[in-house]
């Protein structure tokens, strides 16, 4: 059984966006690992895994508009039956 769950991936585009201030506040405030956030002041890619996706979804929403939205459930994948 995986200590986290979710697998969630997304893209973040806005104005002034931050990879540190956005890693800080995601390490601060969700439970989780493989924290992974990169990209530049319009455009930032988010990979994480939690068991609380709703709560990264709605945070990263509150810094801009999100997109190319993914959350797979890694233990029905490790069960070889799709995310």
């Amino acid at each position: 059984m995986l200590e986290y769950k979710f697998d969630v991936q997304l893209l973040i585009e806005g104005e002034n966006l931050s990879e540190d201030a956005i890693t800080a506040h995601i390490t601060r405030n969700f439970e989780g690992d493989c924290l992974l956030a990169v990209g530049d002041e319009e455009l930032v890619k988010l990979h994480f895994h939690t068991n609380k996706p709703w709560e990264v979804l709605e945070y990263c929403a509150s810094l801009g508009d999100i997109s190319d939205i993914v959350v797979e459930n890694m233990e029905r994948q490790a069960e070889g039956l799709g995310g």
